[in-house]
Order: structure tokens, then sequence, then C-alpha cells
């Protein structure tokens, strides 16, 4: 492998984790702190995927299409919550994966019936469609790129949002002890709906930006959930940071992997979970870190 070649694979590796970590920071704030296991997650990825490709064709325009998405993805993730999740926090784990696993089958079914089972393309928007020469007769597409910094952008203003701020504040103390921060006066079902509802709105913008480089199918939630779960547990249940190092490190051994070990490349990951977790039963992170 030519030095050329080895900087793409990195920035693909980089970029691939920071995508994963944006899809697994959201299931890392509704399993962590709020202790829902949420097999619906990677559904909300697959609605994000397909509200780009149905915002995109309606608005012409993909950032107005990312911005409606937000949008929405805040109000559904507020009204679910509502309406399914604030019933589950003191029900056993075994009646939260009945439910969530209930609503992936839902999810699939309103998706069947609105958009039907095809495969769909959501087109780079024109002023990222071009590339950065890499060495003398490669490039790196500037969507990726883009996908990225939007992913670092992001990260950041979690960091900064759960550390420093009131909000972040309440919601690790919340995720400590509710009912210690309930007695203080602080509403925390209002508290747990904000949360789900950022949560829920991370995974559909991971899915509009990673549409037009993987394209939209039938049951893509599927195949990121399973890696999510993996991430989680790799970086330490609740923490953010661990999240993120998780990711960056699934990015690099899946992406090398696929180059240098294909037939075994799917179980790399798995074999790192495994050693991290002989080494950190809990993880590389402690929660809220």
């Amino acid at each position: 492998m030519d030095l050329t070649t080895f900087l793409i694979q990195c920035l693909n590796s980089v970029q691939y984790g920071l995508l994963l970590f944006l899809i697994a920071s959201g299931l890392t704030l509704i399993f962590g702190i709020m202790g829902v296991i949420n097999l619906a997650h990677g559904s909300f990825y697959m609605i994000g995927a397909y509200l780009a490709f149905t915002l995109s064709s309606l608005t012409g325009n993909f950032v107005l299409a990312l911005l409606l998405g937000i949008v929405l993805a805040v109000a559904f993730g507020y009204l679910l919550e509502w309406c399914f999740f604030s019933f589950l926090y003191e029900r056993e784990h075994l009646q939260q994966v009945l439910m969530t696993y209930g609503l992936i089958l839902v999810f699939e079914e309103i998706r069947s019936i609105l958009v039907g089972d095809d495969v769909h393309g959501v087109p780079v928007p024109g002023w990222l469609s071009g590339g950065i020469a890499i060495g003398n007769d490669m490039t790196y597409p500037v969507y990726r790129l883009f996908i990225s910094g939007v992913c670092l952008l992001l990260a950041a203003a979690m960091y900064v949002a759960l550390k420093k701020t009131r909000l972040g504040m309440m919601v690790r103390a919340g995720a400590t002890n509710r009912e210690m921060v309930q007695s203080l006066g602080i509403n925390i079902s209002l508290l747990y709906r904000i949360v789900f509802a950022i949560g829920v709105a991370i995974a559909v913008l991971a899915g509009m930006i990673a549409a037009p480089v993987s394209s939209v199918y039938p049951g893509m939630g599927g195949s990121v959930l399973i890696i999510c779960f993996v991430v989680v547990v790799i970086g330490g249940i609740g923490s953010i940071k661990g999240a993120l190092v998780a990711s960056l490190l699934i990015g690099f051994v899946d992406t090398f992997g696929k180059v240098f070990w294909q037939q075994a490349a799917g179980a790399l990951v798995y074999v790192l979970m495994a050693a991290i977790l002989l080494w950190k039963p809990e993880g590389l992170f402690k929660q809220g870190t």
C-alpha cells in the first residue's frame, strides 16, 4: 500500500468512525443515561435517510431538507417519548426490549406503505460534489469531509452541553440519582423527554447526512443497531467521550480490516470488543465522562 492509498484509507476510517459516533451518541444518551434498551434506535437512522430522500426531492435544497428533518425529528422524538418510552423507565429490561422491537416492526411497515420497498439514492449537493486532490492521481470526495466536519461540530456541541451547561448538569445528575433530582424540584420527566428528543434527532441527522453515500433501502436501520451497541459497550455505558473513542477505533479496525483481511473483517470489530472487555469490563470510560 502506497502512502496516498494509506492516507485515503485513514480518512475513510475517520469519516466512518465519526458517522458511527453520531449514530451511537444518541443511543448512549438514551441507553446509558436514561436506562432504556432501545432496539428501535436503528430505525431512527433509517427514518433520517428516508427523510433526506423525501425532503430533498420536495425542496430541491439539501441544507433546507436537513433543517426541516431536524425539526421534525425533535418533535417526533418528544411525542414518542411521551406516548411510549415514558412508561418504560421503571419496567424490566425485557418489557423495554419487546416494546422497542415492536416499534421496529411498526416503523418498517409504515415505511413500506409510504415509500415502498425500492432502493433509493440521494444526490450529493452540487456545492459538495467535488474532490480534493491527494497525491498525483487520486482525489477524496468533499462530501465525506463535510460528513466528518458535521460530526466533529456535533461532538463538540454535545461535550459543551453536557459539561458546561445547567441542562447538562441536570442530565448527569438525573442519570446518577433520579429520585434525588426530582426531590430538588427539577421536572425529571420533562428533562428525560428533552434528552430523548435530542437522541432521536441526532440519529435522524446521521441518517440524513449518510444517505448520499450509503443509499436508502429497507432494513438499513438493523445493520447499524448492533454496531452501535458495540460502540456503547466498548466506550462505557453512558460516556459520550467513550462513544467517540470507541467509534474511531471501530472505524480503523473495520476499514483496514477490509483492506488487509477481507474474509475476517466482519469479525474483527467483535474481537476488538472482547479484548477491551477482558481488559476493562466496564468499558474504556465511566458513565458521565
